[in-house]
């Protein structure tokens, strides 16, 4: 598959997903209004094989004796791993009467996480979806590989970098007293793009292992902005607990309109990373290990950017403006063989972000 249609499917892996369950209840939604059909999933997926056993690095979280942040540097690192996720959002309540019923959304995929950097303050995973569609008479597609989501994790960061709105990006001080003992959780997109970071701390009790973030500001993910056009920014808090078999996401969001900054609705989302055994992931391996040098250098050119200007403001939405296509088409020519020169490919990010992107 060449790299222009992975592009192009990107599209259908973000927003799509691989299905839904047939006649999945929907929660909290209300009596009198019907039921109305989630969005989200066309397509079908193989079936998958859940690993029923808690895994190591949950045994390991729970050791005892660890330092509080050994316990926390556990923690995140046990979000890696092979995965079967589920994405549902509903909206629970809408401020306007005026506003009709939004559908529920409701996707799913396979996905590896790998760590892709491990220091003893600063841990990032890259999240690789690895998707079989079912094709008529019931054969599965070959594997389609999309460059997912990353998250990097810094714990006492000094700075983080804050959505404004207005595809406006800015470096912000975190002052000693709320870093200390936080992590910083920064949300890049598929491009490496940046999206949102947030600061919390991890929670260790009971058992239970928890990191809650503080309020934050978020621009719209493809799963809204490709239907909604009457809200700007996500305001929202994310909530991640590790469990036995995997991991669960929880998202509490205000949909806020900038004119007068009205609150049109809030939704619940809720994504679970539950652990697979036999699913073959290795063409994401493949694409991970052949592509990551590129990656590397366009994540350097956006520490560059933010390093020259403080405060940046993008020509428009990064997905609207299909940043990731021309990434996208010169990672796959590194999957598909093509020599990496580090040299031609920092030239070629640096041309397309200050050239195409940047105000």
């Amino acid at each position: 598959m060449n790299g222009m249609l992975k592009a192009l499917l990107i599209v259908l892996a973000l927003a799509s997903g691989a299905a839904h369950a047939s006649g999945q209840f929907t929660f909290a939604w209300p009596l009198d209004e019907g039921s109305l059909k989630p969005r989200g999933a066309t397509t079908r997926g193989g079936p998958v094989q859940l690993e029923a056993a808690p895994s190591p690095a949950w045994q390991r979280l729970r050791e005892p004796g660890l330092s509080e942040l050994e316990r926390d540097r556990r923690a995140i690192l046990a979000m890696a791993g092979p995965y079967r996720v589920s994405f549902d959002f509903l909206e629970v309540v809408r401020y306007d009467p005026r506003l009709k019923p939004d559908a529920p959304y409701q996707s799913w995929g396979t996905e590896q996480v790998f760590v892709a950097e491990d220091r003893p303050d600063f841990i990032a995973l890259q999240h690789i979806l690895v998707q079989r569609v079912q094709l008529e008479g019931g054969k599965l597609s070959e594997p389609i590989v999309v460059r997912h989501w990353r998250q990097e994790w810094r714990y006492q960061p000094e700075s983080l970098l804050a959505y404004e709105g207005a595809e406006t990006w800015a470096t912000r001080a975190v002052p000693p007293q709320a870093r200390r003992g936080a992590w910083s959780q920064s949300v890049l997109q598929v491009d490496d793009s940046p999206r949102y970071a947030a600061l919390g701390r991890w929670q260790h009790a009971g058992g239970v292992s928890t990191w809650i973030s503080d309020e934050t500001w978020r621009p719209l993910p493809r799963r809204e902005f490709s239907v909604r056009k009457d809200y700007e920014v996500l305001v929202g808090t994310n909530r991640h607990t590790i469990t036995p078999d995997g991991w669960l996401q929880e998202e509490n969001n205000l949909k806020v309109a900038l004119d007068g900054a009205r609150h049109l609705a809030r939704e619940y989302g809720v994504a679970r990373y539950q652990r697979v055994k036999g699913y073959d992931f290795s063409a994401g391996e493949k694409y991970y290990a052949r592509t990551e040098p590129f990656w590397a250098e366009v994540r350097a050119a956006w520490r560059e950017i933010q390093a020259r200007a403080p405060r940046f403001t993008l020509r428009a939405r990064v997905d609207q403006a299909q940043l990731f296509l021309p990434f996208f088409e010169y990672a796959g020519r590194l999957e598909g063989g093509a020599q990496f020169d580090r040299e031609a490919a920092r030239a070629f990010i640096r041309r397309t972000l200050q050239e195409s992107y940047l105000r």
